[in-house]
């Protein structure tokens, strides 16, 4: 069966991590060709490191905060919210959340033949970061993957296995929706200083100035970049941003309205509950 573990674990993130780790006998599986062997949430990731190799392949996907990721010393690439990566054997990585900072980090041990077909014939782009996005949908699959594998049942681990293929493939064109040209190179840097803007209000017309756009180009692109329209992404941002807030202090929710630039707290928790299903005490409460 699979082992489920939540725990603490200072070194990686202040709030508890969930790890399931494979312990059914692969001759069990009827999916031959592809196998999870260890999947983990990490959230509110602290731990930075350098030097790091690996194995096995696994692939990496972050829902909250930012970052860097290094292959071989090369290029660093940010990391962000919607941010997909790869660690690989015969390779060095350097890759962490900034300093003082935080990521919300999805992890997937793969191995199989399968894999190589992925290689082949799928613009994977091990070594270099992908703009897979966020949404609810990508969410359900990760919370239902992470539920057949904690259920200990060969069958549904072939089942997250290929939930996880679906998963990667909606993953890819998500990011394949978004040319790597000069226009998304602007994009990042703008989606850059909105994340950098959001403990106070955040003004449209400000930011569409720093950037050298007009305030309808801004809403438009930023619709067009993430799938949200403009106000929607602010607040989605926030909420998440009040998640971590909510997990690593204790500070009240008027005070964490506050700090996001919320000077309604009841507007607050009403965006709060809208987006995450839980009022912010509640939330808070379920993940002690």
């Amino acid at each position: 069966m699979y082992k489920v573990t939540s725990f603490m674990d200072s070194m990686i993130s202040p709030v508890p991590i969930r790890i399931v780790d494979l312990k059914v006998d692969k001759s069990k599986l009827n999916l031959k060709s592809l196998t999870l062997t260890n999947i983990g949430h990490l959230p509110g990731r602290t731990l930075q490191r350098t030097g790091a190799t690996f194995q096995k392949w696994a692939l990496v996907y972050i829902t909250g905060g930012k970052g860097s990721y290094r292959v071989n010393h090369g290029l660093k690439h940010n990391v962000g919210p919607g941010s997909l990566f790869w660690f690989y054997p015969g390779a060095v990585f350097d890759y962490g959340p900034d300093d003082h900072g935080y990521w919300d980090e999805y992890y997937f041990n793969i191995e199989g033949e399968r894999l190589n077909e992925w290689l082949e014939h799928w613009p994977l782009r091990p070594g270099a970061v992908s703009q897979a996005g966020t949404d609810d949908a990508l969410q359900n699959k990760i919370d239902r993957i992470f539920m057949l594998m904690e259920s200990g049942a060969p069958a549904n681990v072939d089942r997250a296995s290929l939930l996880l293929e679906s998963l990667l493939y909606e993953f890819i064109w998500s990011a394949d929706r978004i040319p790597e040209n000069g226009k998304s190179q602007h994009m990042i840097q703008i989606l850059e200083d909105i994340s950098n803007s959001l403990l106070q209000p955040v003004d449209a017309a400000k930011i569409a100035r720093r950037h050298h756009i007009s305030v309808s180009t801004l809403r438009r692109n930023v619709c067009e970049y993430t799938g949200y329209p403009f106000n929607e992404y602010i607040h989605r941002l926030k909420t998440a941003e009040a998640k971590n807030i909510l997990l690593n202090t204790d500070l009240t929710v008027k005070e964490i309205a506050d700090t996001l630039g919320y000077k309604d707290v009841f507007y607050f928790s009403r965006l709060f509950k809208k987006y995450v299903g839980l009022a912010p005490n509640v939330f808070r409460k379920q993940q002690i």
